[in-house]
């Protein structure tokens, strides 16, 4: 019997001892028989209460600043006081109020030439708006120019903006970043190689259009490189857009996408070809074209200032000294709201996205206060408002923390993970290899004798398209999980249709509903390992660290040296 006993327990030495010091303290506290009993509280019963809740008509589609807000913020309030947990405003209170600016915009735009007039049909042939406050935003007659990319970036030696001048004109540029080609496959050393960067993402291009001057930017939009189809943008974009007020710049008189059918269009009555154009802004000696078109837009805006809510709520550490160091689950509490417009069902109840993500945080603050024993870190819960609009409400706390930034360990996102479907055998890492997280989320996953994988779309960008990177960009290592593919007796095959099904016909729809036939058992293993991933950061003496290829390395060592 003895021998038998080493026999098994062998291995599991040699591995430990394989292991550097820093993995075998992440994997002994996975395995802390605190944790684990503590995580028992995470049930399919309490996230289907949490997530129906949240997801239900009673709360109008979570749209912030509406009765939504209010009784998503209500229910938060009772959730957590029920869990025990302490309000996480060091003024007291449970909320951040982030003041925001409401702008609804109507549209109405045109292209023209010497020989032609384009009326625009808008939310088909374009879409788009403005964050200035003024009552009408007009563009009259305003020079359009190809930039093709829109992309500075000195780092790799590229600048569609190089020798011209775009003060006051619209720029029109492509989505995704420049596919560089190297003995015919995408150069790895270009722009991510297959995975976008933030160059691609239609914020940057927005962002880089108003610093070099332009008055506005028009983003060409395809459903394969953007990572979603056009229909995302005409639900989205439908009303009310938020942002947050800077008044130190003027923002973009217009900002807006039009559909690749209405790009090869424009270019047709300029005299172009589309396709061509842009095959030839891959080139390193692009240079940008001037376009004979002219651009006319005229925006009348209803603007309206108010405060929107980040919920906050605490778990105080235990140790001394470690308790003024956090970790912090994220998730967005709110979606689109109502659309009055829409025949028959007008809700956006934005169950996957992301009613399930909240009610995954709530559920773990639940198990944290199950804990015999406490964490020796504290644990801030933050369910953050206007994901939806821009990643506001995390970007509001990323530059007005509650708790400072170099006192912040990590952050765990928890966003549409959209495992409905049953348990599965692998988990999505999205940015996999970013940073010492997913060694951490490896020993926890491997208890449930789960593998990760990395995101299968690089491309898409979803590493950007989330709260957690609004802390990356400060510097804060970010873990950002999606559930897996591979379903258990099911296959992959089965999973990646559930997932492509679910992209085409639910995100941004009205149809985002929790459904009578939704298997929670994966769900209720995913939140698990993501409340063991938090425990044990909580626990170890060392701090997870960025990979050094990781772009945002370099701030979190600068914050670190102060």
């Amino acid at each position: 019997m003895f021998v038998k006993q080493i026999r098994l327990i062998l291995p599991l030495v040699l591995v430990l001892y394989s292991c550097s010091k820093e993995r075998e303290g992440w994997d002994k506290y996975v395995h802390a028989s605190d944790v684990l009993d503590a995580q028992d509280k995470i049930t399919a019963e309490l996230l289907e209460k949490h997530i129906s809740t949240l997801a239900s008509d009673e709360f109008e589609g979570r749209a912030p600043g509406t009765k939504g807000e209010e009784k998503t913020i209500q229910y938060l309030t009772e959730s957590f006081t029920a869990a025990g947990l302490q309000p996480g405003n060091p003024n007291g209170t449970w909320i951040q109020k982030a003041t925001m600016l409401g702008v609804t915009s109507e549209l109405r735009a045109q292209f023209l030439t010497d020989d032609e007039r384009w009326v625009m049909k808008t939310g088909d042939d374009i879409i788009g708006n403005t964050y200035r406050t003024n009552k009408s935003v007009n563009l009259r007659r305003a020079d359009l120019i190809f930039c093709g990319y829109g992309v500075n970036a000195p780092e790799y030696g590229w600048n569609d903006y190089e020798g011209v001048d775009v003060k006051g004109k619209v720029v029109v540029v492509l989505v995704n970043d420049p596919p560089i080609m190297k003995d015919g496959e995408l150069d790895e050393s270009m722009f991510g190689g297959n995975a976008m960067t933030y160059y691609g993402r239609w914020s940057y291009k927005f962002e880089e259009g108003l610093r070099q001057g332009a008055a506005g930017v028009i983003v060409v939009h395809e459903t394969i490189p953007a990572g979603y189809p056009f229909s995302v943008l005409q639900n989205g974009y439908v009303g009310e857009q938020l942002t947050i007020e800077d008044k130190s710049q003027k923002p973009l008189a217009f900002q807006g996408w039009i559909p690749v059918e209405s790009a090869e269009r424009l270019f047709k009555m300029n005299g172009l070809d589309f396709q061509k154009s842009k095959s030839q802004a891959v080139n390193s000696d692009f240079k940008a074209v001037p376009l004979k078109s002219k651009f006319t837009s005229r925006m009348g805006n209803f603007v309206r200032r108010f405060s929107s809510n980040n919920f906050v709520a605490k778990y105080e550490g235990s140790d001394p000294i470690l308790k003024d160091e956090y970790i912090i689950y994220t998730a967005h509490w709110d979606h689109i709201g109502i659309n009055k417009k829409l025949k028959g069902d007008q809700i956006y109840n934005g169950a996957n996205d992301n009613a399930i993500g909240t009610g995954i945080v709530i559920a773990a603050a639940e198990a944290f206060t199950e804990l015999s024993e406490g964490s020796k870190r504290s644990i801030l819960f933050l369910a953050v408002t206007a994901e939806e609009q821009g990643l506001l409400g995390a970007k509001y706390y990323g530059i007005n923390p509650l708790y400072p930034l170099e006192k912040t360990v990590a952050v765990v996102n928890v966003d549409a993970m959209g495992n409905t479907f049953g348990k599965t055998k692998d988990l999505v890492v999205v940015g996999k290899g970013n940073s010492e997280l997913d060694q951490v989320l490896e020993f926890a996953a491997a208890q449930d004798k789960k593998y990760l994988i990395p995101d299968a779309e690089p491309e898409k960008g979803f590493y950007y398209r989330s709260d957690h990177f609004e802390f990356a960009k400060q510097g804060v290592p970010a873990l950002y999980v999606d559930g897996g593919i591979d379903v258990v007796r099911k296959g992959k095959d089965y999973g990646m249709e559930m997932k492509d099904d679910y992209t085409k016909n639910h995100y941004h729809q009205v149809s985002d509903e929790v459904k009578a036939d939704w298997d929670y058992t994966g769900m209720v293993q995913d939140a698990r390992i993501l409340f063991r991933v938090g425990y044990a950061i909580s626990q170890h003496d060392k701090w997870p660290e960025w990979s050094d290829k990781a772009e945002f390395k370099a701030k979190r060592d600068a914050m670190l040296a102060k």
